[in-house]
């Protein structure tokens, strides 16, 4: 119930936030959307833990301030990269193990290393990521457990990253 009410109001607060109108009729047409929708999702089954993931907001509130100084950190580093007169790469393939639980944790992991400049994942298998970087020495497996924790920890809760 608690997914359900969740979505509900997640749903209503962006669509009036986004329409600006409260006009009667637009606010009806608004509320048989939202009634479709939230019918929808309760009949295929999606009003869970990672389909409807608000009651993880504090977790996400946390997690992506720390992700974006760490985006910026790594930019720093392929820039430098870029500069550079001889281009030092080292590229290289690292296979992970994750401490996610939920598939929504470890694609958050995933999408977390993508996002950070000069690594990509390439692969998810169970809880095996694969990994591309640009240098060698800066994607062993230990540079990503804090990521692996914090995403973790965010998503799964508190317990999943012990």
């Amino acid at each position: 119930m608690a997914y359900f009410l969740g979505l509900l109001v997640a749903l209503a607060a962006f669509w009036l936030g986004m329409s600006g109108h409260f006009e009667p009729l637009l606010l009806g047409l608004g509320a048989v959307s939202l009634a479709l929708t939230l019918i929808l999702a309760y009949r295929l089954d999606i009003l869970d833990r990672e389909g409807v993931p608000y009651v993880r907001i504090v977790g996400f509130a946390l997690y992506y301030p720390w992700l974006m100084k760490e985006i910026v950190k790594a930019n720093w580093t392929v820039i430098r990269a870029c500069l550079r007169a001889d281009l030092d790469i080292a590229p290289t393939l690292v296979k992970l193990k994750t401490v996610c639980k939920s598939d929504l944790a470890k694609v958050t992991f995933a999408n977390s290393i993508t996002l950070t400049p000069g690594t990509v994942t390439v692969e998810i298998d169970g809880d095996k990521l694969l990994v591309h970087g640009l240098y060698e020495q800066d994607s062993q497996p230990e540079a990503f457990v804090e990521m692996d924790k914090r995403s973790a920890r965010a998503i799964d809760g508190k317990g999943a990253a012990a």
